[in-house]
Order: structure tokens, then C-alpha cells, then sequence
């Protein structure tokens, strides 16, 4: 059986540990390959690279690291579908959708391609008489990301380029559910001429994650996961003086108003939640109807969620995949299936869909609950599937303290005609990203992605302006060159004087 293994100091290690882990094809329920799980030992190896590499990498010029991103954007944009191949083997996600998180990953690439622009420092001169005042940005040293399955390219590309673009050296520790498409990453990095050890990929399970939380030479943690684990990183990690960005689960919104496009708004949900399988942190997982529009709005959703293709990844004419794992199937089967006796209306049970010669697949279909409370496990818990929940309210006023009250605050969205409520709901709703008409407001890359409340744990969105900030530190430098025509200053204890 193919063993996926480590990528440390520019070259493939096998892992050494005697652990493996199992990375099934989820479309067929047949495991695959294995992937090699560290220990500490290779967690320090990994960690041991990185600082070795950071000593030349962290003075290295930004015309350097630049002319590596951009040969490296290249040969990403090359790899496209390869990489995406890879994605829907290990994840299960259709061809198309995994190509759409290639090229958001690349996005990120770009930004890191024009790093330069946003490493600029500033200076003040004459502050004081001959004095000169400038603030600059340097890297941190060794940074660590730990991804999730479900963003097996995006989520990593999300933080390493901008990381090493900003001198940092990087340690990756991706879900060793799909692990494959995040060492294609690292050797195309060193085909484009990325030193070795400056991009390490490290396989593992929790003793991987804890001991990079905990080693004394990783100076700043990138987490993307559920809100659990987020909240444990972000702890433990700060506890060990690191510098911490922990993106954690969600329950996205999506309000519609009694004004609105309906098709369009019909469209939009179908989309924003069934997409991926419902496996995304920004996937719209509540629908708010205001007013008459609810039962208007679920039938139109019903008809067009029917129609979906559920099938292998491979399959072009597929439109949904399966879960990633059997497990996760069931649990997420039990939330549709325990929803009537909570008062749901279930209008499309998708569980116990199989798909023709592909019976051992993940497989669910498309579930749609109605007139769900905000006390069942269907709303408050993330469901992470593609199942749907519509609530109803009364009001506009109804709908915004509904969402608000939420712990999540990661991403929702408004469906309107009327421009004054848009800008209201924009200012009122609690949540980091929002949608006006626009189901998944995730933001390009030169602006941050991140939540609020139980979304978002630490200080700093990821990538953009955030990003940089989080893997670069201030310095800020006070200058005098004396005159050469100047007598001595002699000794003054005062305050130092600006005037």
C-alpha cells in the first residue's frame, strides 16, 4: 500500500514512528493509501529544519523570496488539476469544486507575490532636532500551521506563502484524512527554488499538533477547525507563549426578507449549503425567512435541492460528493433523523442515499428541515453535511437578535431589494464576514478572512493586511546622527524633549 511521509528539509523522510493512519477514497469506502503519523522525535526534526533554514531564509531579500513565489505561482497554476485530483480522491469533493479551491489558494500566492508592498515600513523626520523616527516589520522565525480536511490546498496556502513571503520559515501539520495534495504543494515550492527546510510538511495525529503546540522553537500557531479544537489550540498554545490565530466552527446565517429575489435567494441556499457537501466553515446552514416568504422559499429550495447529482468526484456530471469519512456520515444522518422528534418539519431526508455501484461510498443526499427551533441539535450544533435548517420570524428585528444570540459569528448574509436595510443589517449583525445578496462572503485575498465570537480565537484574521501582521513583528527604530559641527551635548537628565 502507497504510505504518504514526511516533507522535511526539502526532501521526503519516512516516517519513523511505526504509526500510520488510514486515508480512505471516500466515494468507494476502500482505504487507499496510509500516511505516516510523527512522533516527537519528528516533530522536532520537522521544527529543527525550519530554524536551520530561518537563519538564512529570515535575512534573505524580498527580491528573493518574491522571484521564488512567482516561478512557484506558476508551476501551481500548471499543477492545477493534478493537485485537484488529489483533493477528490482523499476528500471526495467533485473535480470542479476542487479546482475552485485551487484557485483560491492561488489568490493568496498572488498576494504573496506582492509582499514587498505590504512589508513597507514608514518614517518620520525632524521629530526632534536631528532625530528620525522609523517602524519596520521582521519575521517572527518558525510559524506552524494545522489545517483542516476540508480545504486540503486552500487552508494550507491560506498561511505558508504568506509566512515565508514574510521571512518566517513554516512547519504544515495537514488533516491526515487527506493528506497527499499538501506534499504536492511543498515539492512543487521546491521545484520553484524554495531553500530546503524553509516548507516542511509534518503527518500526524494529536501528538504531532501538541508537541508543535509546545515546542520551544515555534514562535506563532495558524489553526483552521472546529471551534472545540480552536479554543484547545488557542489555550494551550498561549500558554506556551506563542502567538496564536485559531479559526474555530460556525453557523452561518442567511436572512431573507419578505422584499427579496426569492429564485435568486433559492439559488443562493442551495448553493451555499449543499456545496462541498455541506463541508465548509461558510457553507449557509440557516436560513431565516422573515414574514409571508417562508413557504414560498422552502418549496423553491426543495425543488431545485432534488434535482442535485449526488456521485463520485470524478464523475463530470456530479454535483455533490460524499462525506469524508462513514462516521461522519452517520453522525451527521443522526441530526436528520432526530430532528422530527424535536418539531421539524423534514421536507427532503437525505439519509440512506446510495449511489449505483458505489454502495461502500460516504454517501448522504440533501436534507432540508422546516420550522426548526433554536433549542434542537440541528440548530445549535455544527452539523459540518449538507443538511439545511429554515427558521421562521416575524420581523426583521426578529431575525437579527435570532442570529446575534448565536455563540458562532463567522460568516451570514442578507437577501434584499431595499439598500437601507441591507446597510443596516451590515452594521447590526454580529459576524466577521458579511454577504449582501452574496450567499458565501468569503473575501478575495487582499482582505482578511476570520469570525467573531466562539469563530474566531486570537487577535488576527488570516491572510491579508491580518495575515502579514500576524506573522511579522513591529520594531520601531529612534535615530540621531549628530552634526559634525555640533559641540557636545553634555550630560541632561530631563525628559527627552520633541521641541
Amino acid at each position: 500500500m502507497k504510505t504518504v511521509n514526511h516533507w522535511i528539509g526539502g526532501k521526503t523522510v519516512e516516517g519513523t514512528s511505526g504509526h500510520h493512519g488510514p486515508v480512505t477514497d471516500p466515494a468507494t469506502g476502500a482505504v487507499t493509501t496510509q500516511v505516516a503519523l510523527a512522533s516527537l522525535e519528528e516533530v522536532d526534526a520537522a521544527v529543527a529544519a525550519a530554524r536551520t533554514a530561518y537563519e538564512t531564509w529570515g535575512t534573505s531579500s524580498l527580491s528573493a523570496r518574491t522571484a521564488v513565489l512567482f516561478r512557484y505561482r506558476a508551476l501551481l497554476d500548471a499543477h492545477r488539476d493534478e493537485i485537484a485530483a488529489l483533493i477528490t480522491a482523499e476528500h471526495g469533493k467533485v473535480h470542479s469544486d476542487a479546482l475552485g479551491e485551487v484557485a483560491r489558494g492561488l489568490e493568496i500566492v498572488e498576494l504573496a507575490c506582492g509582499i514587498t508592498i505590504q512589508l513597507k515600513g514608514e518614517l518620520s523626520t525632524e521629530v526632534s532636532s536631528r532625530v528620525d523616527v522609523s517602524s519596520i516589520r521582521q519575521p517572527l522565525g518558525v510559524v506552524a500551521g494545522i489545517t483542516p480536511f476540508n480545504f486540503p490546498a486552500m487552508v494550507p496556502m491560506w498561511m505558508f506563502p504568506l509566512a515565508i513571503a514574510c521571512g518566517n520559515t513554516f512547519v504544515l501539520k495537514p488533516s491526515e484524512k487527506d493528506p497527499s495534495a499538501a506534499n504536492l504543494l511543498a515539492e512543487l515550492a521546491a521545484e520553484a527554488g524554495l531553500p530546503d527546510g524553509v516548507l516542511n510538511v509534518l503527518h500526524g495525529d494529536k501528538v504531532a499538533v501538541d508537541g508543535l503546540l509546545a515546542h520551544p522553537d515555534v514562535a506563532a500557531v495558524s489553526f483552521v477547525g472546529s471551534t472545540p479544537i480552536a479554543r484547545y489550540i488557542h489555550a494551550t498554545a498561549s500558554a506556551h507563549g506563542k502567538r496564536v490565530q485559531a479559526l474555530g466552527g460556525a453557523k452561518n446565517h442567511m436572512l431573507v426578507l419578505p422584499d427579496a429575489d426569492l429564485d435568486a435567494a433559492a439559488d443562493a441556499a442551495v448553493s451555499a449549503a449543499y456545496g462541498s457537501a455541506g463541508e465548509r466553515c461558510m457553507a449557509i446552514s440557516a436560513v431565516v425567512a422573515v414574514g409571508s416568504v417562508a413557504d414560498e422559499l422552502v418549496a423553491k429550495i426543495r425543488e431545485r435541492a432534488e434535482k442535485i447529482k449526488i456521485g463520485p468526484g470524478t464523475d463530470p456530471a456530479s454535483e455533490m460528493g460524499p462525506l469524508i469519512t462513514a462516521a461522519h456520515r452517520d453522525k451527521v444522518a443522526s441530526y436528520v433523523t432526530g430532528a422530527a422528534a424535536q418539531g421539524a418539519d423534514v421536507v427532503l431526508d437525505g439519509t440512506g442515499h446510495t449511489v449505483e455501484g458505489f454502495e461502500d461510498g460516504h454517501w448522504i443526499g440533501l436534507s432540508l428541515l422546516d420550522h426548526v427551533s433554536t433549542d434542537s441539535d440541528a440548530y445549535r450544533d455544527e452539523i459540518f453535511g449538507p443538511v439545511l435548517c429554515v427558521l421562521r420570524v416575524g420581523t426583521y428585528e426578529d431575525g437579527v437578535a435570532l442570529m446575534n444570540a448565536s455563540p458562532f459569528g463567522n460568516g451570514t448574509a442578507i437577501f434584499t431589494r431595499d439598500g437601507g436595510a441591507a446597510r443596516r443589517f451590515q452594521l447590526e449583525i454580529e459576524a466577521g464576514m458579511v454577504g449582501v445578496n452574496v450567499p458565501i462572503p468569503v473575501p478575495v485575498g487582499y482582505h482578511s478572512f476570520g469570525g467573531w465570537k466562539d469563530s474566531l480565537f486570537g487577535d488576527h484574521h488570516v491572510y491579508g493586511n491580518d495575515g502579514v501582521h500576524f506573522y511579522t513583528r513591529g520594531k520601531v527604530v529612534t535615530t540621531r546622527w549628530p552634526d559634525p559641527a555640533d559641540a557636545p551635548a553634555g550630560v541632561d537628565l530631563g525628559f527627552p524633549r520633541n521641541h
